[in-house]
């Protein structure tokens, strides 16, 4: 995909008071976003990037026939019969180290000791393994190691790695918008190549907003509460493959927001939380109505239905997304995990997919109160038969973040159902893998 910079972008959406749906509010948001340009990174800082360019071979892997196991190499026809009762004693005229190159052939009634990864040796057409051989024995009773006896037939081509089979000169190996996990790592490095062209990962500033916070490490005054989210939000920008930069705390008037945004504004996204309700105090909106455009401003959802997304605008012409979380802990990494994670997904270069779920017997209801979309913080476990079931996390709350730490999933109540009974099938997104699942 071509990538733009923000302010190439060939529409921008103006501020809709719309309580939009969790479905439509992530449409918008994605509209503003562009895969990002791509960098050169060594093959070890590359893992879970998106490959930017195609990966061509340039020889054969292996680039030798070579044997696939420490042995003998030798021709089969010469094993015929052979068996523990009925051996077949070959001379033995060399050894072949992994790394080395065989100095002569092999000829009928004789082999050439061979370890795992060197080259066949011209003559040869299979290798007989070790251990079907009487190499332990004659090393025990201190016999010559000049000749060998074979114990079984071996047949052509056996234990032999065919030159190319793996790979072939020429060949693409690897295609541009492939994600790199480690057998792409360990492909492109068996090529020979120490980096990989990848897209970008997003530089994500993060910026919390109160004169109630301060931060973990300072002295407990009364009144004042630690700065969590900051700390929450830079953990799932890091686990979906952004990069956090956390910019500290802007207090509660528009010239504090704005002085601390102004550091941030060199980054990919710039993430806020707290100050996009209605109170008097709830500075964000003003400050991108001032430096930019608000597209949306809440989502028919619980928790985080206050959710302000914009554009902040740079003084060199271009311009930063912003998305402006609310301050409740709980509804602040809800909102992060519909919307951040799929804003950061887009920028890598990633396919737009929704988090792992399944579907789980709930142990408590969800009772949704107001037509909003309902994401219960739920420990999913499975039932002695293996059955998936859910219960809450205590309180429901979006100040009560311990029932984020307690939860592996969340349990969606649609918003057109006022409850999901005890006993009935509810969808969970989850929060881990399914092999966290126990």
């Amino acid at each position: 995909m071509k990538s733009q910079s923000h302010s190439e972008r060939p529409h921008r959406h103006h501020y809709d008071a719309e309580m939009l749906s969790v479905e439509d509010a992530r449409e918008r948001i994605l509209s503003y976003f562009n895969v990002l340009t791509s960098e050169k990174k060594p093959l070890v800082e590359a893992l879970g990037q998106v490959l930017a360019e195609d990966i061509v071979a340039t020889f054969d892997i292996p680039p030798l026939t070579n044997s696939a196991m420490d042995g003998y190499a030798l021709i089969s026809q010469d094993t015929f019969g052979a068996s523990k009762e009925n051996p077949v004693e070959l001379q033995v005229t060399g050894v072949i180290p992994a790394g080395g190159l065989p100095d002569h052939a092999v000829e009928s009634g004789t082999a050439i000791r061979i370890m795992t990864g060197a080259p066949l040796p011209p003559g040869a057409d299979s290798v007989i393994p070790f251990e079907d051989t009487d190499e332990l024995q004659r090393r025990k009773s201190g016999l010559s190691d000049h000749s060998i006896s074979i114990h079984m037939e071996s047949q052509p081509y056996e234990n032999i790695r065919q030159a190319g089979e793996d790979v072939r000169s020429g060949n693409r190996v690897l295609s541009k918008g492939d994600l790199l996990r480690a057998g792409e790592i360990g492909l492109i490095a068996s090529l020979g190549h120490s980096e990989a062209r990848v897209i970008k990962r997003p530089v994500v500033a993060i910026v919390s907003t109160g004169d109630e916070l301060i931060e973990p490490g300072e002295d407990k005054e009364p009144g004042k509460i630690y700065n969590s989210n900051a700390f929450s939000i830079a953990a799932m920008v890091s686990r979906y493959g952004g990069i956090p930069k956390i910019m500290g705390i802007a207090r509660d008037t528009v010239e504090s927001l704005e002085a601390v945004l102004h550091q941030a504004m060199d980054s990919d996204l710039v993430v806020t939380s707290a100050g996009v309700s209605k109170g008097d105090y709830d500075v964000v909106k003003d400050v991108l109505f001032s430096r930019g455009q608000i597209a949306l401003w809440s989502v028919r959802m619980r928790p985080a239905k206050p959710l302000a997304f914009g554009i902040l605008d740079r003084k060199d012409g271009g311009s930063v997304p912003h998305l402006g979380l609310p301050g409740n802990p709980v509804s602040a990494m809800v909102a992060f995990e519909q919307f951040g994670r799929y804003a950061l997904r887009l920028m890598m270069g990633k396919p737009d997919v929704p988090k792992p779920s399944i579907y789980a017997v709930m142990d408590d209801p969800i009772k949704n109160h107001d037509g909003r979309r309902v994401y219960a913080r739920v420990k999913v476990y499975r039932d002695g038969e293996g059955n998936y079931r859910a219960k809450t996390t205590g309180n429901q709350s979006s100040g009560v973040l311990s029932s984020m730490a307690l939860a592996n999933g969340l349990a969606i109540c649609p918003d057109d159902i006022g409850i999901i009974d005890i006993g009935e099938t509810a969808k969970v997104e989850l929060l881990d893998s399914t092999e966290d699942i126990f």
